[in-house]
C-alpha cells in the first residue's frame, strides 16, 4: 500500500513545521494517512516514521491508543452504533441488531461491496439523545430503525452531503500564515520568551490602551 502522495508529503511537511519536535506531529500525520487511504497502511507508518525520526513501532503504538485510527481496511463508511447504558436502555442493542440485519454483516464486519463497516461501540457522548450512532464520526441522534434504513439508502444513492468517505476529518484543511506561527522551538533551544506570548502581550497592551481611551471619551 502507498506512502504519502507528493501532495500529501508537502502537507505533512507543513504540519511538522508547526511543532517543536517532528515526533509531536504523529497524530495529525496519522489522520493525514487515513484520509489518503481510508486506513493506516504499513507503508504509511514507515513513511511517518521517516518524517518524524521515530520507528514504525512508535507510530503504531501511538495510533493504536485511539479507536478512530484503523489499521486494517474498512468500508468507505464506518457505522458506529452505541450500546452503552443510555443507548442500551432506549434501544441501542435492538438498533445494532437491526443494522446488522440491514447491512447483512455482524458488528466488526464489512459489506461485500466494501461500502459499510459496522461497529458496536462504547459511549459516543450523546447520552441525552439516545439511541445514537455515527457514520464516519458524523452523528445522528434518537435513531429509529426506519431512520437507519433511510440513512443507509441516502448514503448509497449519494444524498448525504455531510458525510465524506472514511478518513476525512474536515472539509477545510487548517493553514497558519507565517506571521502567525507560534515560533515554537525544542526546549533546549529556548533562550527567549515564546513568540506567541510576546505577541499576546502586545495585543493586550493595545487593547488596554484602546479601552482606556474609550473610557475617557465616554467620561
Amino acid at each position: 500500500m502507498s506512502r504519502f502522495s507528493d501532495a500529501n508529503a508537502a502537507v505533512a511537511a507543513d504540519i511538522i513545521s508547526r511543532y517543536p519536535r517532528p515526533k509531536s506531529a504523529l497524530i495529525p500525520l496519522l489522520h493525514l494517512a487515513q484520509e489518503q487511504d481510508g486506513w493506516i497502511t504499513d507503508e504509511a507508518m514507515r513513511h511517518i516514521a521517516e518524517l518524524t525520526d521515530t520507528t514504525p513501532a512508535e507510530v503504531k503504538g501511538t495510533g493504536t491508543f485511539y479507536e478512530m485510527f484503523k489499521f486494517h481496511p474498512v468500508g468507505k463508511y464506518v457505522v458506529n452504533v452505541c450500546t452503552n447504558l443510555s443507548c442500551q436502555l432506549l434501544g441501542g442493542e435492538e438498533l445494532l441488531a437491526h443494522a446488522e440485519k440491514t447491512l447483512g454483516v455482524k458488528a466488526g464486519g464489512t459489506t461485500a461491496d466494501d461500502m459499510f463497516t459496522i461497529e458496536d461501540v462504547e459511549c459516543i457522548a450523546a447520552c441525552t439523545e439516545a439511541p445514537c450512532l455515527s457514520v464516519n464520526y458524523r452523528y445522528r441522534q434518537r435513531v429509529t430503525e426506519s431512520d437507519f434504513d433511510a440513512l443507509i439508502d441516502d448514503i448509497r444513492h449519494g444524498r448525504t452531503d455531510d458525510i465524506p468517505e472514511h478518513g476525512t476529518l474536515g472539509a477545510v484543511r487548517q493553514t497558519i500564515p507565517a506571521d502567525r506561527l507560534a515560533g515554537i522551538v525544542p526546549p533546549e533551544q529556548a533562550t527567549a520568551e515564546p513568540v506567541w506570548l510576546a505577541r499576546n502581550r502586545a495585543d493586550e497592551a493595545v487593547g488596554s490602551v484602546d479601552g482606556g481611551d474609550n473610557k475617557e471619551g465616554d467620561a
